[in-house]
């Protein structure tokens, strides 16, 4: 009897310090980073204007995937973010853009919009949640796993950059309301009142000081070899400016921008962000306890200074210039307040995004804009030739069409009939490359190519009954400023490394997908995978 209860008491203990080795092998913290509207080249364009502690600290001495991408379409931020955390495509998670029509309710809808909760820190902006996401995350997965214990929060100046990738059992996600706000708001989904650390953020005039502030390059303009002329016809402006060129008065111009809206398309609200993120940190007291926290981070200024001003700009060339700051201070703050040796990191981008098509076509490379109304006009011609109806069509957007299968009944025709009319036709349209059924997405599989990737974003319940694709370089949009969504790599290809604890020194050039984040984080965490998890473990970054 003696024996048995040494050997007891020497299992029991032997478990009890594997159970605390295992914690001990797991960080504290785990910050992931996402950078809104990112291009993979923008690391070497700029690295010769980069501190030594910032992106180049995370290439140094983290681990480097070269050859990332995403493997679905469209490319936008809510799917990015999602398929990110989820890991796995909208195939699965539900999430098929930021706004796509619901052929249920017959109206168009935003992917995080939720009228059953309302705002909590401002008089608008929160009525969101998570629910239209299917799966879960690994921000999910580790409360599970933890048995809820340690925090989840998501910070980001767009609601969705916060809210997806925090999941749904967050503790909290917080976005920035500007107009005359000013402030980081939550929902009720989360909680009915800010805590005090938070309103003492919005009521410390942070974001009034960065409104003040002049948006001027960080070094002598003429030094900014990298990018094109300043003063050029491809890029947009702010509302009250007569050229798109610095120095960029936010406070002057906020009045005709929508007032603190102006800090979302400036440096200054990645800063902002930044000074939230680690305010939340103390805050929350992140990283302390004896649960692993993770903070869901995404800097967002970058896309909305994309799509104003284009990749090739003065503007963007000096965001990443000054975002390289923002994450040096970031990595110093928890190198002291974590312990260098206590979290790990990821950065990567929700998708890329394409030179401005006009600028492009300078320079005599096949590029060009679609013509909307056209193709719609176009689409009713169709119908009208071929089945003698011009109402078959409910909608079209984000390169889709969805049709009124009501109305076709009625008129006795047959619905893939209609649909691959439509298909046919559409793709001798001006700016498209290929067009394909909803029938041929659920009927046939493709391996490879620019057809997968547009399956892998494919959802029956979701999607429409004809999609396009468009021609390399062509989009929807206005002729200064650019845009994303497509597969093409310079939409699909972005920054991925690995940085801290649990993580190797190095690089890869081998062919990564975006939704193999997630289950590797999972690993490291010694955690189980989102539940409709489709990607793999990059098993060469970990220890």
């Amino acid at each position: 009897m003696k024996i048995i209860k040494i050997i007891s008491l020497s299992l029991l203990l032997s478990c009890g310090v594997f159970a605390q080795n295992n914690q001990l092998q797991k960080p504290k913290l785990v910050v992931g980073i996402v950078v809104d509207q990112m291009r993979y080249d923008y690391l070497k364009r700029f690295d010769s204007k980069f501190g030594a502690d910032g992106f180049k600290r995370l290439l140094k001495d983290g681990y480097a995937i070269n050859n990332a991408h995403f493997n679905y379409i469209p490319t936008y931020t809510a799917v990015g973010h999602t398929s990110v955390y989820t890991g796995t495509t909208p195939f699965y998670h539900g999430i098929i853009s930021n706004n796509w029509y619901d052929k249920e309710l017959k109206k168009s809808i935003y992917c995080v919009d939720d009228d059953r909760y309302e705002t909590v820190g401002a008089k608008t902006g929160g009525k969101k949640s998570p629910y239209r996401m299917l799966s879960t995350t690994v921000t999910d997965q580790l409360h599970l796993a933890q048995n809820m214990k340690g925090k989840t929060i998501g910070v980001s100046i767009k609601d969705r950059s916060a809210i997806l990738p925090a999941g749904h059992t967050a503790n909290a996600a917080y976005w920035f309301e500007g107009n005359t706000e000013g402030k980081f708001i939550t929902s009720t989904f989360y909680m009915d009142k800010l805590p005090k650390w938070a309103a003492d953020f919005n009521n410390s005039d942070k974001a009034k000081k960065y409104l003040n502030t002049p948006w001027v390059t960080k070094y002598p303009i003429n030094t900014y070899t990298e990018s094109i002329a300043d003063d050029n016809p491809y890029e947009g402006m702010f509302k009250g400016e007569t050229s798109p060129t610095f120095p960029h008065n936010l406070a002057k111009l906020q009045k005709e921008n929508g007032g603190y809206d102006i800090l979302k398309a400036s440096p200054q609200g990645n800063s902002l962000v930044k000074d939230f993120a680690e305010a939340t940190i103390l805050g929350e007291n992140m990283g302390k306890g004896a649960f692993t926290d993770f903070l869901a981070l995404s800097f967002s200024s970058t896309d909305y200074i994309g799509h104003m001003y284009g990749v090739d700009s003065k503007e963007i060339e000096d965001t990443y210039i000054r975002l390289d700051q923002d994450i040096a201070d970031l990595l110093n703050f928890l190198d002291t307040q974590v312990g260098i040796a206590n979290y790990t990191v990821f950065l990567t981008a929700d998708h890329a995004a394409v030179p401005v098509p006009a600028y492009l076509k300078s320079l005599k490379i096949p590029a060009d804009y679609i013509d909307v109304k056209g193709l719609v006009g176009r689409v009713t011609e169709i119908t009208k030739k071929f089945f003698n109806a011009t109402d078959l069509v409910e909608n079209t957007s984000n390169y889709q069409i969805f049709l009124d299968k009501e109305r076709i009944y009625e008129l006795g025709l047959d619905v893939n009939m209609v649909a691959q009319t439509l298909a046919d036709e559409l793709v001798s349209f001006k700016g498209i490359y290929k067009t394909v059924t909803a029938h041929t997405m659920q009927t046939t599989s493709f391996n490879d190519g620019i057809l997968k990737y547009l399956q892998n974003g494919y959802n029956q319940k979701f999607s429409g009954d004809v999609l396009l694709v468009p021609m390399p370089a062509n989009i929807a949009y206005p002729h200064t400023g650019t845009t994303h969504g497509s597969g093409y790599n310079y939409d699909t290809h972005v920054p991925l490394i690995f940085y801290g604890k649990g993580i190797k020194t190095g690089q890869s050039n081998t062919y990564y997908p975006i939704i193999d984040i997630a289950p590797t984080m999972a690993t490291l965490l010694g955690i189980e995978f989102p539940n409709a998890t489709s990607g793999k473990v990059i098993g060469e970054v970990l220890k």
